[in-house]
């Protein structure tokens, strides 16, 4: 694959909220900060959009209001995940339909499906609707595992475009790309294993540090993709302790508190996640002082 649609940094976005709802405003500034730091797409109400948490109203205008704001300056890929294949599918439409360029869709979780029921599920949606679907394989939050052997199975449907590799196991993507066709694409969810994904073939990552820090993760995927592994190299470096850092507490608290200190939205975040622990919140600026980030700048978010 030389040019893949779906590749490079892609910033798993938050959905900022503001006395409760949705903050529209913050919302698009944060998608033209993303699009300006030069990354290669977006990912609205994944798990970093604590879409768990949104009501459907909110996760279908979250999904339409990126789109628009993008304007076909990057690729979409709408979150549309459930544990209900039939509302897997409603959404996966719903993303079509708004002109989203694809959907992430997390295996089901919580149910616990075997390998034939997660094949099934998506051979669902895939015979439904007319979008590339990514599959979101993130065993530590489903409860059960995407296989290889599933994924290659799966690969072949005309619809399933690709993998959100979130195990941080860095075997399974080499194991994939031999058992998948060469057009199917290999992103990883997990920022800390990222460069060594990428050196294994990978083509991106939905990142969760993309948020605080784009140009710089931007930057690290297009040394990646370039090749340049010193480059790259010297990116992670700058990089590790924010990817560790935004995982001290539950996400996306201390991105939510990064982006607040940088004065790009409120913390606030949705029950059951509670804002980030005091604790947690040195270690995090310390982080983005580390990767480049403005993290001496004082909170403005009051000022907005």
């Amino acid at each position: 694959m030389t040019n893949p649609l779906f590749k490079g940094a892609i910033p798993a976005l938050v959905t900022p909220f503001s006395g409760g709802a949705v903050d529209e405003d913050a919302f698009v500034a944060l998608v033209e900060r993303q699009i300006a730091g030069g990354v290669h797409g977006l990912v609205p109400v994944g798990t970093t959009g604590e879409t768990a948490t949104l009501s459907h109203d909110e996760h279908r205008r979250v999904v339409e209001l990126c789109v628009k704001t993008a304007a076909g300056r990057v690729p979409v890929i709408a979150g549309a995940g459930s544990n209900s294949t039939a509302e897997a599918i409603e959404l996966v439409h719903f993303a079509k339909t708004v002109g989203a360029d694809a959907a992430l869709v997390v295996s089901p979780y919580y149910n616990r499906p075997s390998q034939e029921g997660i094949y099934q599920h998506y051979k669902a949606i895939n015979d439904a609707v007319q979008l590339p679907v990514l599959i979101y394989n993130v065993p530590s939050r489903t409860g059960s595992d995407v296989s290889t052997e599933t994924i290659a199975r799966l690969a072949k449907l005309p619809n399933m475009a690709g993998v959100k590799d979130a195990t941080g196991d860095l075997a399974r993507i080499s194991l994939m790309r031999l058992e998948c066709p060469e057009d199917f694409v290999l992103l990883t969810g997990d920022d800390p294993s990222a460069l060594g994904y990428m050196a294994h073939g990978g083509h991106g990552c939905i990142s969760v540090s993309c948020n605080v820090v784009p140009e710089a993760f931007a930057s690290f995927m297009n040394a990646c993709m370039a090749g340049d592994w010193p480059g790259a190299l010297y990116q992670q470096d700058r990089m590790i302790r924010l990817h560790k850092a935004l995982f001290l507490d539950a996400s996306p608290a201390p991105t939510k508190f990064a982006l607040a200190h940088l004065g790009l939205c409120d913390e606030e975040v949705r029950l059951p996640v509670t804002p980030c622990a005091e604790a947690v919140k040195p270690a995090v600026l310390a982080a983005m002082r580390e990767a480049g980030a403005e993290a001496s700048l004082p909170n403005r978010a009051a000022s907005r």
